[in-house]
């Protein structure tokens, strides 16, 4: 089974357009036959992609540190569990378990999930294909950032990054660039 692997808050944020991306993230990549890979969690942002998905009889993974399951509650409604020791365990086994990443709105955490595995393609360690969900023009400025870094000579074709704000097109667009073995 193919998995996406999705990076997002563990917060809803201000605006409710957050919580109905997530869900439809969830609900989308299900409906697909597409795998969940996330943080583990059952609250924010994290939580509606893992609900939607298993709602919609889709397969969730999570993977969270165990220093964390009380401060996000790991989730313990979902297919797979998957304790680790720490943050960077938690970013290899998600990038271990998926064939392309959607990174949602979110903060330092999905900020950092984002860029070690952008900085991981970059060095040539992996070629999965990344995705922005850009929800309300939550991405603007870093896309703005990444062309001007492309411009000035900082950024080459395998960094690049897809983006889409409607679920389906990013969906549509990752798919078509997975790298498929055997």
């Amino acid at each position: 089974m193919l998995h996406i692997a999705v990076f997002c808050g563990a917060s809803t944020g201000h605006d409710p357009i957050y919580m109905e991306a997530a869900r439809t993230v969830g609900r989308t990549l299900a409906q697909r036959g597409i795998g969940v890979v996330y943080g583990g969690g059952h609250v924010g942002l994290m939580g509606a992609v893992a609900d939607a998905a298993m709602q919609a009889g889709g397969s969730v993974v999570g993977v969270i540190p165990t220093f964390m399951t009380h401060k996000e509650l790991a989730h313990d409604r979902i297919t797979e569990l998957i304790m680790v020791q720490d943050m960077h365990e938690r970013k290899m086994v998600m990038h271990q378990r998926s064939q392309a990443v959607i990174a949602l709105p979110g903060g330092f955490g999905t900020m950092d999930e984002l860029f070690e595995l952008l900085t991981w393609r970059q060095l040539g360690l992996h070629a999965k294909p990344m995705g922005l969900l850009n929800v309300n023009g939550y991405y603007d400025g870093l896309l703005t950032q990444m062309a001007r870094m492309e411009q000035d000579g900082f950024l080459h074709d395998a960094t690049r990054v897809m983006a889409a704000t409607d679920v389906e097109v990013l969906v549509n667009a990752l798919l078509a660039n997975v790298v498929r073995v055997g």
